[in-house]
């Protein structure tokens, strides 16, 4: 039986006890410890196990649904001080936001109420709590496109660099190349942020250093799913004279990806930033 096989099994035993008791510390000590034993790898294994059996749950009572949602709120709360980064604990406000976000994609009423839950997650500094909310917009997008495009739309609106990373992180998650209407929403969602790095006075923040950095890697995820329009805006943004935008391109032309199946047009854009 896989890791995942048995996370699922596992995890669905302690919620079904947490369900029927109230008491959730078996589930949390069997995170915890599973998080400790497996690292990185096995933390993203637990946490989507999590989620799954999360939203399975949620779907089949509406009062049980509450309920998760509410034990979901309350791990994705977890304090730094409770589950510092890099802490076994960490696996719980990770694993919580996953679960909201699984619960997300079950009604509207719930989505929306996700969307704001993951934007408030997005200004934690924790690595995992990041990636969770990453992968949290992925599902919703999955699940409710139009809803959680609208909703990542009114985190860069907010203009604060943290859920601007989340929002570019979790929609360049997401399978681009088989949604051309996401693919070109994502582009659009770029096109947003990219204006805000360009016209910044402050940049020196962690949060503003945050984003520049996944900006280097979702840029290029965005460009393969639209090589047409993507290095066409990669070519527009070469001819601006701004340091943060011209690295941000060159960390995306040094993808694999792209270098490999656009070769050519790689090295004029290389030539245009040299």
């Amino acid at each position: 039986m896989t890791h995942q096989k048995t996370y699922i099994r596992e995890i669905a035993r302690r919620l079904s006890e947490f369900l029927a008791t109230g008491s959730a510390e078996d589930l949390i000590a069997l995170l915890v410890v599973e998080s400790e034993l497996r690292g990185p790898r096995g933390n993203r294994d637990l946490a989507r196990a999590f989620a799954d059996v999360v939203r399975e749950y949620a779907a089949a009572d509406a009062g049980d649904c509450r309920t998760l949602w509410n034990l979901c709120t309350e791990f994705a709360c977890t304090s730094p001080e409770g589950a510092p980064a890099g802490d076994p604990r960490e696996i719980l406000p990770f694993c919580g936001v996953c679960g909201i976000a699984a619960i997300g994609t079950i009604t509207a009423t719930f989505t929306g109420m996700a969307l704001a839950r993951l934007q408030d997650a997005s200004l934690d500094p924790r690595p995992w709590v990041g990636e969770g909310v990453a992968l949290g917009v992925r599902d919703l997008l999955a699940a409710r496109q139009e809803t959680t495009v609208a909703g990542l739309e009114g985190w860069v609106e907010s203009g604060s660099w943290l859920p601007m990373r989340a929002a570019a992180a979790g929609i360049a998650e997401s399978d681009l190349n088989e949604e051309p209407e996401l693919a070109e929403a994502a582009l659009k969602l770029h096109r947003k942020i990219l204006i805000r790095i360009y016209t910044a006075g402050e940049r020196q923040s962690e949060g503003f250093i945050a984003l520049k950095g996944a900006l280097g890697y979702t840029l290029g995820r965005v460009v393969m799913a639209l090589p047409g329009m993507g290095f066409e805006y990669l070519r527009q943004l070469a001819t601006l004279d701004d340091h943060d935008v011209r690295w941000i391109i060159r960390e995306n032309l040094e993808r694999d990806a792209l270098q490999r199946q656009y070769p050519e047009t790689v090295r004029h854009l290389r030539a245009k930033l040299a």
